[in-house]
């Protein structure tokens, strides 16, 4: 919203695009501050880039296939108090995954020389009463 607000601006002005949408004009501005100096931001915000800085880090190191366990254990060892939760959360956002080991498991294996099931029902799935199908 507050980008929105940013990009019609100098058309409409700040407080009565805030007024039409559910937005408080106080919000808009403490957001253009933060994207303005990111010193503003909370400490969760910049506590949660440090972090991103370190998961990529690393997920680098290793070869970019650590997983989230291994990437939190890593962090453990070099005295980053972090939650595996967390880990996860920042490696779902930078778009991180670790490598899965192994074959997919294959549940069905068809027999194309088989034949097929009649289609009784003529790709018409809806019915004009109960039962009728």
């Amino acid at each position: 919203m507050t980008a929105f607000i940013h990009e019609h601006r100098h058309v409409y002005r700040v407080e009565p695009i805030c007024k039409a949408l559910p937005i408080a004009p106080s919000a808009y501005y403490r957001q253009m501050a933060r994207w303005s100096d990111p010193a503003t931001a909370p400490s969760r915000v910049r506590r949660a880039e440090r972090l991103c800085r370190d998961i990529r880090r690393v997920w680098d190191e290793n070869c970019q296939v650590y997983g989230v366990r291994k990437v939190w254990r890593q962090l453990r060892r070099e005295s980053v108090g972090v939650a595996r939760y967390t880990v996860a959360r920042l490696m779902g956002r930078l778009g991180l995954h670790g490598v899965v080991r192994g074959r997919g498991v294959r549940t069905t294996i068809s027999d194309n020389a088989a034949s097929c099931p009649l289609d009784k029902v003529n790709r018409q799935f809806r019915a004009v009463r109960p039962n009728a199908l």
